[in-house]
């Protein structure tokens, strides 16, 4: 047959990956067809015949027979004489079936119809791809390390699927070679234009949470509930975990002997610090719990303005707010409460935002982010410590200082 490279082009379609017989031989049909009406103005007419194994094809073309003179639409009539030397005993009004040749197509129409093909064939492929890991969204997947970019790094799967894990989507410490497997989450999946984009994650909690279906069998078996989890990626995180069998210990078994069910999953997040805690319906006992490893004397709630004032002994309260306010604002996030801490015992306290005449608005904020809502709280710390944990120079904090003791003293 003419044209042997055109045939070999889909022939070599026929191991794709992705595409199964039938859908091979529709895609063909359809290119092929495209080519005919390009060139015919119809193609309602014609059969084709395809064989995707062997890479063939026939195209027919059906007419019906005219006295001669007589052919008003030759893509469907055909004159008697014209007929008779396909074969000599036609009659008017019989049909005709004559094999149409790649070749009468022409030159350019056969280019125009590979590349139709190819560019079928690829968005079927990428088609597939998305439905695909469309199916896969908010589940593990590891793929490997391929090419590494300022502002993201490109990974392909062992079947050579390119997935994005941009730079805002990674652990802090995550620090990757080429060649390095990665594990995340697919995120989300889009189609941009034709071709999928497949976002992949490590700082979603989503992927903290699929992690405790991987690690923990009683998770994975249903024995135990995560209930929510939270987290500051790479830093720190809590995770309210419940079980309906009283037999369970869901914090233990999530724990594990001195840590070891965790450990991996602590590893994986760059030794992001995880706190594990029982769930409960109680909103009061919940904000305790989730301020742990504070202990809380005691908690008042306001269910409308969803606030929570939290007292504590002196002591415990740098552990209630935690390094950089990670602890009272995980807290926060968990319980779905604001939570302002009190100390227990002392009287005379003054919120911050009274002194936003003399202190500036953003000062105020910054002391806000870790927990610092009132002068006393303030007071207590260390100043080189606080220049740590806040955006503010050690000459501000000082100012703050003083403006706050000469309240105090008077």
């Amino acid at each position: 047959m003419e044209n042997l490279a055109l045939i070999e082009s889909f022939s070599e379609f026929k191991d794709d990956k992705f595409i199964d017989r039938v859908t091979l031989m529709a895609i063909l049909e359809e290119v092929f067809r495209s080519a005919l009406k390009k060139k015919f103005g119809s193609d309602d007419n014609f059969d084709i015949i395809i064989n995707p194994d062997k890479g063939d094809l026939e195209i027919w073309r059906n007419r019906v027979v005219v006295e001669d003179g007589e052919v008003e639409e030759p893509n469907e009539e055909i004159s008697l004489s014209e007929a008779r030397k396909i074969e000599p005993d036609f009659e008017v009004g019989e049909d005709v079936s004559e094999e149409v040749k790649l070749i009468d197509l022409g030159r350019r129409a056969i280019l125009a119809l590979r590349q139709n093909l190819i560019s079928k064939i690829h968005e079927h492929d990428n088609t597939t791809i998305y439905k695909q890991f469309k199916d896969l969204e908010g589940e593990i997947y590891t793929a490997e390390v391929h090419h590494i970019r300022h502002r993201a790094v490109i990974l392909l799967d062992d079947e050579g699927n390119e997935i994005i894990l941009p730079k805002e989507k990674q652990i802090p410490s995550d620090f990757f070679r080429k060649g390095d497997n990665v594990r995340g989450i697919i995120e989300s999946v889009e189609l941009k234009g034709n071709k999928p984009a497949i976002i992949m994650s490590r700082t979603s909690p989503k992927f903290l949470e699929q992690l405790f279906f991987q690690e923990i069998p009683e998770v994975f078996d249903g024995l135990i509930t995560i209930k929510k989890a939270v987290r500051i990626p790479g830093e720190k995180a809590k995770v309210a975990v419940d079980s309906y069998d009283d037999r369970i210990d869901p914090v233990g078994a999530c724990v594990g002997m001195k840590g070891s069910r965790i450990h991996g999953i602590v590893r994986e997040l760059g030794n992001e610090n995880i706190d594990v805690i029982n769930w409960t319906n109680n909103p009061q006992l919940m904000v305790t719990r989730a301020l742990s490893p504070a202990r809380v004397s005691s908690v008042k709630l306001n269910d409308e303005k969803k606030t929570a004032q939290v007292y504590l002994k002196p002591e415990e309260v740098s552990k209630a707010i935690g390094r950089g306010g990670h602890n009272i604002r995980l807290a926060g996030q968990l319980t779905g409460y604001e939570i302002d801490v009190f100390r227990e015992g002392v009287e005379e306290d003054v919120e911050l935002t009274e002194f936003s005449d003399e202190i500036e608005s953003w000062v105020i904020e910054e002391f806000k982010k870790i927990g610092l809502d009132t002068a006393r709280s303030v007071l207590e710390q260390d100043v080189k410590d606080l220049v740590k944990r806040t955006d503010l120079e050690e000459e501000t904090i000082q100012e703050v200082v003083r403006i706050l003791k000469e309240e105090f003293e008077d």
